[in-house]
């Protein structure tokens, strides 16, 4: 089996997984809320001011990892979505 492809696997469900909102909705607790969730609930409270530097800062933590994992896996990645594509 191909390490690229497999890779762009791996890619695809940790970002599909990290990034679903409805189910970290559905399924967890005010305690247990994936950041995606506590994301929203931080963007949408009403304080009076709007504070967008806060918002900017949790967005850019709650992508972190998502992108910690295509600036190391990239090579990866372009070789499993490039290995696809070739006829043979």
């Amino acid at each position: 089996i191909s390490t690229p492809i497999i890779m762009v696997t791996v890619i695809w469900q940790f970002t599909a997984i990290w990034n679903d909102f409805l189910f970290g909705v559905v399924y967890s607790g005010s305690e247990t809320q994936p950041i995606t969730v506590a994301l929203n609930n931080l963007v949408n409270t009403s304080t009076g001011v709007k504070e967008y530097n806060v918002d900017m800062a949790a967005a850019i933590i709650a992508a972190l990892p998502t992108l910690l994992v295509y600036v190391f896996a990239g090579k990866y990645f372009v070789r499993g979505l490039t290995a696809g594509s070739v006829k043979g």
